[in-house]
């Protein structure tokens, strides 16, 4: 499902104009990325959780030329699926 797909489905199940329904997902977005870029975690019951954890430092490979690299340290995102999300799938 892409972005434009999710946003006819709330504006349709909201029964709200698609313009309103994309800028009501937009926010949405923004809120969880702000929220993840200050290092908070944003819990959505049932749904899920989104966090961010920090990856080490490591040394890897280049594919092309077997060249030993060194990876720096990095911040990544995390999701966390609820039990009611979970549920749905299963």
């Amino acid at each position: 499902m892409t972005k434009a797909e999710l946003v006819k489905r709330i504006a349709s199940t909201a029964s709200i104009p698609d313009v309103t329904a994309a800028k009501a997902l937009t926010a949405a977005l923004d809120g969880i990325t702000g929220a993840l870029s200050r290092g908070q975690k944003v819990a959505l019951v049932g749904f899920g959780t989104f966090s961010v954890a920090k990856r080490q430092a490591r040394n890897g490979r280049n594919p092309r030329t077997g060249q030993s690299i060194k990876i720096p340290a990095a911040r990544v995102p995390r999701f966390s699926p609820g039990k009611d999300l979970k549920d749905a799938i299963r």
